[in-house]
This record gives C-alpha cells, structure tokens and sequence, in this order.
C-alpha cells in the first residue's frame, strides 16, 4: 500500500532560522523580565575581555550565566567554584547557539553558611601546604625601630594604631594605604605587604589592621592572594583584622593575631617608660650587688691579711742567711785565688821553651824526611813516562810513510791531490804527481 504524502500547505508562512530565534528571544524576555537565582557556581572562567562566564546548577539543572567586566569587577567576594550564590540578572537567550542563559547584574553568597563552607575549604588547603605551620612563624623584634601598616588610610583604626605607638614608643611608622573592603581590595593588600618586603629599608614589623564588620566585609582577607602574601613575607607581620571575635585566614599565616588594632600596635612597640623604669631598676640592682661584692671581698681579704706573718718576720731568715753567705764569700775569696794561681803555675810548667824547640824540631825532621821520599817518587814516575814516550817514538817512525820511500816505493797523487791507487784512477787525470823520498815529479799518463 502507497504511502500518505504529508499534507504540505503552501500558503503557510516561511520563517527565517535569524526570524525564529530573536522571536523566542523576545517572547523569553518579555515573559520572565529580571530574576533571582538560587544555585552553586560551576566552570568560573574569565575571559581576556574581562567579561565571566559560568553556570548556575542545582539538583536538576543548569543554567549558563554571563557577569559583564563592570560587574564582575564591584563583586564584594572572589566567586569560585562549588560556592552557592543568589544571582540577580535577566533571562535571554543566545540565538548563535539555541541556547537560554540569564545576564546576571547583582551576586551575593547565599548566606553566611556559603561563605563559612567556603572559607573551610580555603583554611584545610593552606592548612595542608603548610602555610599554619607554627615553625614558620617569626618572632617580632623587641624594638623595632620602624612599623609598616597596611590599612585604610581614613577611619578610627589607623588613629588608635597611631596614638598607641606614639604613647608607648615613639617612632618612625610608614602607612601604605589601601582598600579593606569591596573591588580590589584583596589586591591593594597584597601589594601592600609585598611593596614593603620590596623596600631597600624595610620595616622591622608589619601590622596588617581593619575594623569590624560582617564576614562579606571582611572577606578580602580570607582571598589567596592575601593569604600567600602574608605567608611571603620576610618581615614579621601582625594580623589584627576586625573584633575579637573576627577570625580570617590572614589571622593563621600571620607571626602574631592581635584581637584589635589597638592591641597590635601594643605587641609591635613596649612601654618606653616602663623600659625606663626597668633599666633603673637593674642599674640600682647592679649597683648594689656591685657594693656588696666589693664588701664581700674586703671582708675576705682583711682576714686572710689577718693569717699571713708580719713582713718583717718574713725578711729575718733571708736577712741572716744573706749575711752568713757574705762572711762566707769574704773568707773564700783568698782560698779560690790561691786555687787559681796553683792551677796556672801548672800549666805554665807544660809550656817551657825547650818542649816547644824540641817539637819544631821532630816537626821539622819529619817535614825533610817526607820531601826526600816525595822527590824519589817523582824521579820514579818520570823515568817510567820517558820510557813511555820513547817507545811511542819508535812506533811512531815505524809507520812513517817516508820511510817507506826511502826504500824505492813511490806515492802517486792526482789533480785534485788525492791518492791514486790504480791505472784505471790515473787515466782519468791529466797530470799525476810522484813523490819520492827526495821531491816530486809531475808526469802525464
């Protein structure tokens, strides 16, 4: 059986894709106006432009959400991830992708429980890398002689910091100031805290400070960026953020947690009267145990004075044996002399002139006798090279080639004065010199 053709009405009106989608547009539009979302932040991305793209999502669906650059910029928290927020914007669609997404003007955690949820969160991840650690912790410098702070430059806090450092120890305080709440305040502190670690002459403590205020107030100092900021920080650094009862995680990376600015100022500087008050009182403490040691010893020396003899008593026995061994000296002197004149009466017995000629003498002869013997052995000697020298001679002339010559041999040279030894040598030159015992002959061969 033929299929039904579909029942095609050509009078029907043709839409464009563009037509369609902004007529939904506008029918979405008109129809829900502005809304408030309740819901949890999924996929936060910032885009180069600035503008924020994310999605709202509860149990059972999701909604992409769009937060314009000058929105997302006056945002009193740094949204993220997993925070659950109420947003307030206008539903639309986006005709290049089909798709529906709200245009959010105003966000704001939803309660103080998000925030709390999310500043646990935060607390566990630093807690876990470290940045808690009490070992890390620097201990403050008992007086420093400049304070940084960083805190707004308006209000009561920096009056108190102020007036509670020139009351206690005056000194040299250099306030860098920023926001403590709202857009980039969270940036302004951790620059802060980073301008001054970056000073050739650094301050010897910090004070990070700001009054009281609700957990979205405050909020900037539970931000990463604060925190790693506090954590970098090379010089000693105070938290004192809020009341009492405030607590942030600038407070736990911190070297100490004031619980008021006030208090802050009071743990950077000391009392200087009270410094005053107590060098007075070692110095006076110094002074009498000074007093009484120098008692003490007086005391000790006088009676030890007391057990040692009189000077004198001590001089008498070295005074008379001092006189013993002078008498003593005065009768030994005659005795050593008459010693010394013995002893060279002695030797000038061994030094008389007949022993000393009668030693030249025995001297003198042994001298002559070894000139005798050396001249004998001289003789010896250069007969037995005479002898030598003649019988070299007469091996000498028993090779002489004259003497040869003289019994009839001849000696043949050619023209360059070479000995010729054979006919064929001679022929090849055109004179020859024949030398014979008597003179020489040139002949031609």
């Amino acid at each position: 059986m033929p299929e039904t053709a579909p029942d095609f009405n050509h009078n029907q009106i043709t839409y464009s894709v563009s037509e369609v989608a902004h007529a939904i547009k506008r029918t979405v539009e008109d129809h829900f106006g502005r809304v408030r979302l309740r819901g949890e932040i999924s996929g936060w991305k910032v885009a180069s432009s600035g503008h924020v793209y994310f999605r709202l999502k509860d149990d059972n669906a999701v909604i992409d959400s769009i937060c314009w650059k000058g929105t997302a910029g006056k945002l009193a928290f740094k949204p993220e991830d997993g925070l659950e927020v109420i947003a307030s914007g206008k539903i639309t669609t986006y005709p290049g992708r089909s798709s529906y997404q709200i245009v959010i003007d105003h966000m704001e955690p939803a309660g103080v429980g998000a925030l709390m949820a999310l500043l646990e969160k935060r607390r566990n991840m630093f807690e876990a890398e470290g940045l808690f650690a009490p070992e890390r912790k620097k201990k403050l410098p008992f007086l420093p002689q400049t304070v940084g702070v960083v805190t707004s430059p308006t209000g009561a806090v920096i009056r108190d910091i102020l007036h509670r450092i020139s009351e206690r120890f005056p000194l040299h305080v250099l306030v860098w100031p920023v926001a403590v709440q709202g857009e980039g305040a969270a940036e302004q502190v951790a620059a802060a805290i980073a301008g001054f670690n970056a000073m050739e002459q650094k301050p010897d403590v910090l004070i990070v400070a700001r009054g009281g205020g609700s957990i979205e107030d405050l909020w900037a100092f539970n931000e990463e960026i604060v925190v790693r900021a506090a954590a970098a920080s090379t010089i000693p650094l105070i938290s004192a953020v809020g009341h009492e009862t405030d607590t942030t995680l600038i407070d736990y990376v911190s070297d100490m947690r004031a619980p008021t600015p006030t208090a802050a100022a009071e743990l950077a500087v000391p009392v200087r009267e009270e410094l005053r008050l107590g060098v007075a009182q070692l110095s006076l403490r110094h002074e009498t145990a000074m007093q009484r040691l120098f008692s003490q010893r007086a005391e000790q020396l006088a009676g030890l004075a007391r057990g040692l003899p009189k000077p004198a008593q001590l001089l008498q026995v070295a005074s008379q044996r001092l006189d013993d061994w002078g008498e003593r000296l005065i009768a030994a002197l005659p005795t050593l002399l008459t010693k010394k004149q013995q002893q060279l009466a002695l030797v000038a017995n061994h030094l008389r002139p007949q022993l000393l000629q009668q030693e030249i003498a025995n001297i003198e002869a042994y001298i002559d006798d070894g000139f005798v013997r050396m001249s004998a052995a001289i003789m010896r000697l250069l007969e037995r090279r005479a002898e030598r020298a003649s019988h070299l001679t007469a091996l000498l002339e028993s090779v002489n080639y004259k003497k040869v010559l003289a019994r009839g041999f001849a000696l043949v040279k050619g023209e360059n004065g070479t000995l010729v030894t054979s006919a064929q040598k001679a022929a090849g030159n055109k004179t020859l010199s024949v030398i014979f015992a008597d003179g020489e002959v040139k002949v031609t061969p």
